[in-house]
């Protein structure tokens, strides 16, 4: 393996940890936003609000997102196994 390789499978790597995860990171954005935006309209200062609508919303989107994750780190250790088996 050259330089070039590894290179090659960092970059890789690093962009499937950011399409894994940017669904439950986006969906913990959004519910904080709207969360927080209730939260100033109605002057309702409880931190602990926030969590529950959070978390669940996040297990919701895991729960669509597996299919897609585990394909998704199927196809690339199939890729890194047939890189290994060339000569």
């Amino acid at each position: 393996m050259t330089g070039a390789d590894a290179i090659d499978f960092a970059r890789e790597s690093i962009y499937l940890l950011l399409a894994i995860s940017a669904p439950a990171m986006l969906t913990a954005l959004v519910v904080g936003v709207v969360i927080g935006v209730l939260q100033a309209l109605t002057q309702v200062q409880e931190m602990t609000l926030v969590f529950v609508p959070k978390i669940l919303a996040i297990f919701l989107v895991l729960l669509i997102a597996l299919p897609f994750a585990g394909e998704a780190m199927a196809t690339y250790m199939d890729d890194i196994a047939a890189r290994i088996a060339q000569p």
